[in-house]
C-alpha cells in the first residue's frame, strides 16, 4: 500500500491497499557522508552488521513497556531485532506524560538517541533531528514522506499510520437491530438513541475526563469530512469561517463537532462525564457496555485485547457522507526522529532500528494499522467495515505555510489539532448544562480564529 494525497482507489475490490564517532576516519555511509546514513542507505542484516553502540529511545507507549501487556512489547521488539543486530543496545524511556514532557526535554536536549518528534515548528525540525533523506527519495520508502519534511528534507519517519473512524461493539449494534451503519451525522445520532433505547450500553462514551481522549474529534475535519485533500492545511487555515458550515451543515468542521454536541444534547453520552476512566472503557466497550467512541485506529487493537469479545470490536468510517460518497482520512501515527546531536554511531544505530521497526519488525500489522513502509501493502482486518469508502490522506502545508497553524494556535488559544483537549471539552460542557448554543460556540471560535488571522497578516478567504 502506498498512501499518496489521495488514493486513487476505494477498498471495494481491492486486494490492498509510522558511543563514539568512528576513529578510523571512514564515513558512515561509504559515500562521504560525514552526517551519518540516510534511510534509504540501510540494508537491513547488511548495512553496519557488527556496529556497536546503546541508543535510548523516548516513547508515550507505556503500556507496551509493562511486563503484562498482552500485546508484543519492547522487549520482544527489542530481542527480534537483536537476533539481526545483537551489538546495538536498545533501552526504553516511556513517558506518561508525553505530550507536555518530550518537548520540554526535547528543548533541553535531554532525551537521548529517538524520540517520538512532539508538535514542533517544521522550520526548527534541523535543530533537533537528522535528515532521514530528501523528500523524492524518502516518499518512495514510506508513506506520509511529507509529514515532517521542511526545504525536502524528511526529519521524521512513521512506523504505522491511522485510518480515522469510530470504533464500535458490533454486538451492541446488532442487539439494538442496526443492520447498516451510519453513514450521515443523523443517522449515527439515529443509532445512538436506538441503542439507548433497546440495549443497556452507553450509546456514545465521550473519554472527557482524559482530555487527550477528546483531540481525536480535532482530526477529523479534513479529507474525510470534505473528500478535499487540501482543506486541512491550506482552505481551513486561510477562511474566515473556518468553523461555521462547509457547504452544507452535514459536511466539514461544523458537522464533525455539531455530531458530539447534539449526541451530549440528547443525553446519549454517559450519566456522568467528569468521570469517564480511560482505561476501562476499553474493556467496557469490548464486553458490550459501550457502544461507541471516537478515536483512531490505533485504540483498535487495545480495545480488542482488553477482554475476552475482541470479534465484537468493530471499526466504522466516521459518519459524515459527501454528495453521497465516503471519504476517511489516513495519516502517520507519531512519528521516529534521530537526536542530530549524538555521536555517529549512536546516530546510524538509531536509523538502523527506525528503519528496522518501520520495515521488519511487524509493528504496524500487530497494532493493526496502516504499515508505514510505502512498499507493504498488507491491510489489517479492522477495516473491513472501509469498503467502498475512498481513503486518502491530507496534503501537507505549503513551506510558507509550514508554520502557520501553530502560529494561529498561539494566537488564537484554540490549540486546534495540537492539544485542544479543552476546548473539544466545552463542547461537552456547554452541550450538558444547556447554558450556550452549538452556533454560538462556533461563533466565538470563529472570532478567535480571525483576530490570529489578522494579527499575523495572513491571507483570508471567505
Amino acid at each position: 500500500m502506498k498512501v499518496k494525497r489521495i488514493l486513487a482507489f476505494a477498498l471495494a475490490g481491492a486486494t490492498s491497499l509510522s558511543l563514539a564517532a568512528c576513529g578510523s576516519g571512514a564515513t558512515a555511509s561509504g559515500s562521504g557522508d560525514s552526517a551519518g546514513l540516510k534511510y534509504a542507505d540501510v540494508e537491513l542484516g547488511t548495512t553496519k552488521k557488527d556496529l556497536k553502540a546503546t541508543i535510548t529511545l523516548l516513547t508515550p507507549r507505556t503500556d507496551m513497556a509493562q511486563a503484562d501487556y498482552a500485546g508484543k512489547g519492547w522487549d520482544d521488539y527489542i530481542a527480534d531485532f537483536n537476533k539481526l543486530y545483537p551489538n546495538i543496545t536498545v533501552k526504553v524511556n516511556a513517558d506518561t506524560n508525553y505530550g507536555d514532557d518530550a518537548l520540554t526535554r526535547l528543548q533541553g536536549g535531554d532525551w537521548g538517541d529517538i524520540m517520538m518528534i512532539p508538535t514542533v515548528d517544521k522550520s526548527d525540525l534541523s535543530t533537533y533531528f537528522v535528515s532521514m533523506g530528501d523528500l523524492a527519495t524518502m516518499k518512495k520508502e514510506i508513506n506520509w514522506a511529507d509529514a515532517w519534511t521542511y526545504d525536502d528534507e524528511v526529519y521524521g519517519v512513521a512506523p504505522d499510520g491511522n485510518v480515522l473512524g469510530v470504533v464500535y461493539n458490533k454486538k451492541v449494534f446488532k442487539e439494538a437491530g442496526i443492520t447498516e451503519l451510519p453513514k450521515t451525522p443523523a443517522d449515527f445520532l439515529k443509532a445512538l438513541k436506538t441503542i439507548k433505547d433497546k440495549t443497556d450500553a452507553v450509546p456514545l462514551y465521550t473519554n472527557y475526563a482524559a482530555g487527550w481522549t477528546m483531540g481525536a474529534w480535532d482530526q477529523y475535519i479534513g479529507y474525510g469530512a470534505t473528500g478535499e485533500d487540501d482543506f486541512m492545511n491550506n482552505t481551513f487555515l486561510h477562511s474566515a469561517t473556518a468553523f461555521s458550515k462547509y457547504k452544507d451543515s452535514d459536511t466539514g468542521p461544523y458537522a464533525v463537532y455539531k455530531l458530539l454536541y447534539d449526541a451530549v444534547k440528547d443525553k446519549l453520552i454517559e450519566d456522568d462525564y467528569s468521570t469517564t476512566d480511560w482505561e476501562g472503557s476499553k474493556g467496557q466497550l469490548n464486553s458490550g457496555k459501550i457502544g461507541t467512541m471516537f478515536l483512531g485506529q490505533w485504540a483498535v487493537s487495545q480495545i480488542k485485547g482488553a477482554g475476552d469479545n475482541a470479534d465484537d470490536v468493530g471499526y466504522m468510517p466516521f459518519p459524515i457522507s459527501v454528495d453521497g460518497k465516503q471519504y476517511a482520512t489516513t495519516g502517520n501515527d507519531y512519528s521516529f526522529g534521530i537526536n542530530k546531536n549524538q555521536p555517529l554511531d549512536n546516530r546510524d544505530a538509531s536509523m538502523i532500528f527506525v528503519k528496522w521497526m518501520t520495515e521488519k519488525s511487524g509493528y504496524a500489522i500487530n497494532e493493526g494499522s496502516l504499515p508505514g513502509d510505502a512498499n507493504d501493502d498488507s491491510l489489517p482486518d479492522s477495516l473491513d467495515d472501509f469498503k467502498g469508502v475512498t481513503l486518502g490522506s491530507d496534503v501537507a502545508a505549503k513551506q510558507e505555510d509550514a508554520d502557520l497553524l501553530n502560529t494561529l494556535n498561539s494566537d488564537s488559544e484554540l490549540a486546534f489539532n495540537s492539544g485542544g483537549d479543552k476546548r473539544v471539552q466545552t463542547i461537552v460542557e456547554h452541550a450538558a448544562n444547556g447554558d450556550e448554543s452549538y452556533d454560538d460556540l462556533v461563533k466565538g471560535w470563529n472570532t478567535k480564529w480571525n483576530e490570529a488571522q489578522k494579527n499575523n497578516n495572513i491571507t483570508v478567504k471567505e
